[in-house]
């Protein structure tokens, strides 16, 4: 056991140690510029999806692909995430998660258009499949099988696996803490909901998330709007604090503005998943006209995931009188409730319980999702996805039921590292080809089309699937 700490150990050095994070940012910074600023020039654009309903097809629309893609990156991250980032890179930090989400909005953008561009209609079911994987097959062709082979393994071991598992950690622990409910208990629960929704497919997925989401989005961002309203002379000073901090010009904590950047950049990019290779997963779900419309969509995700709610975070606990800078005392979960309790008062402290939950468990099936997904591409035997279902489940009640997760699902993070590596890698052979249908797009919109339409026959030079992109009136 211990030789496999150590191996998986060196392989989060290698990745998450120091050579991820500048990736991830100089490649985001790459796409922004050289798609012309994409995730600014459509920003409005990606506020119709709200608005828009099911598909009526029997495929996702995508609003239902949005939510399913948000309850999965809206999670623990978003109240303990912020916390540990301000505990251990001060105010500042926020200002460096701002900046990596509107980075990550251009990256989120083109690596879910191209996951739209490659889906594949499922013939067991008819319903869309696609992903890095399918984009590494029928992208850049059989010759890099052993490409999408590696991203599928480490989809599996780090979020239906190893995450899945932290998630049902956090809820039953959350659950111990403020409700005196046995992990047990909690763990018999949420595997027989996990069960219940995953046996379901993606449809079921798509419907729970429908309701969860909006319910844990809504009301945790009323909750900390309440308590900006209430400290409304505060915010433009807490404001500058963070932008101070940001940029060195007031410490608040040892490492100054090298902490606030690396904890910013770091936990921003852990929250909203830009470029990590999971979203694209889901966004090919979705039945649209153009594959830039469901990028535009998924760049909306992140921007709800970091600028929305890790900024309803940060600011609960800035606005607090219980964040001490330096002080390390108090950080993840606890600190987030300490906060919310000196502002509305012991009741606040169920409420984000809830919310704990809530988060969680929307990761838990999201996530699963995503280990459906890679195992269709590892294999078409009968049965295999069943195999996982069942395993699933009982990941989360063994997450549920151990004192810590992270004693025993020490690769997730590693191997989400490597995942990301590998998507990038196909990223920039395929960014070509992005930046193509990006054209695309731009030019019927140019010629007065409000709603452009992928038309394959502009792109019989690659392997699209006609099923997926038939022909419209």
């Amino acid at each position: 056991m211990q030789a496999l700490e150590r191996f998986f150990g060196v392989i989060g050095d290698l990745t998450w140690g120091w050579s991820l994070v500048p990736i991830l940012v100089i490649f985001g910074v790459f796409i922004t510029i050289a798609t012309g600023f994409v995730q600014f020039q459509f920003f409005g654009r990606m506020f119709r999806v709200l608005t828009r309903g099911s598909s009526g097809s029997g495929q996702l629309s995508a609003r239902e692909a949005l939510l399913v893609s948000v309850g999965g990156r809206v999670g623990g991250g978003n109240i303990a995430g912020v916390a540990v980032a301000i505990t251990l890179g001060g105010p500042g930090a926020v200002f460096w998660m701002w900046a990596i989400a509107l980075v990550g909005m251009a990256t989120s953008l083109v690596e879910c258009s191209l996951a739209q561009l490659y889906k594949r209609a499922d013939p067991a079911t008819g319903q869309y499949r696609g992903g890095p994987a399918s984009a590494i097959l029928h992208g850049l062709g059989e010759n890099y099988r052993w490409l999408a082979v590696i991203y599928a393994i480490c989809l599996v071991a780090s979020f239906a696996l190893g995450f899945n598992a932290f998630q049902g950690n956090t809820v039953a622990g959350a659950a111990e803490a403020s409700l005196g409910i046995d992990r047990m208990w909690t763990g018999i629960f949420l595997s027989a909901l996990t069960g219940f929704i995953v046996f379901g497919g993606i449809q079921r997925i798509a419907k729970a998330s429908d309701v969860i989401v909006p319910i844990m989005a809504v009301g945790y961002i009323l909750m900390a709007l309440i308590v900006i309203v209430m400290n409304i002379t505060e915010v433009p000073s807490v404001i500058a604090h963070i932008v101070s901090n940001a940029f060195g010009l007031e410490e608040a904590v040892s490492g100054g503005m090298g902490a606030a950047i690396a904890q910013g950049l770091r936990r921003g990019l852990f929250s909203n998943e830009a470029g990590l290779g999971s979203a694209p997963n889901v966004a090919a779900t979705a039945e649209v006209r153009h594959p830039i419309s469901q990028g535009i969509t998924q760049a909306f995700s992140v921007f709800i995931d970091t600028i929305l709610i890790c900024s309803c975070t940060a600011f609960v606990i800035l606005l607090s009188d219980v964040y001490v800078p330096g002080a390390t005392d108090i950080d993840g979960v606890a600190l987030t409730q300490s906060a919310m309790v000196s502002h509305l008062g012991e009741w606040s402290q169920y409420f984000l319980t809830v919310a704990v939950l809530l988060f969680a468990f929307s990761s838990v099936i999201y996530n699963y999702y995503l280990g459906e997904n890679a195992i269709s591409t590892l294999t078409k035997t009968p049965g295999a996805i069943i195999v996982l279902k069942v395993v699933v489940i009982g990941i989360v009640f063994l997450g549920a039921v151990a004192p810590s997760a992270t004693s025993v699902f020490f690769f997730a993070d590693p191997m989400m590292g490597l995942l990301a590596l590998v998507n990038l890698l196909a990223l920039m052979m395929l960014f070509p080809i992005a930046l193509r249908v990006l054209q695309d797009f731009r030019k019927q919109l140019k010629a007065g089309v409000d709603r452009p339409v992928l038309n394959i026959e502009d792109f019989s030079d690659l392997d699209l699937d006609p099923k997926a992109w038939p022909k419209r009136g």
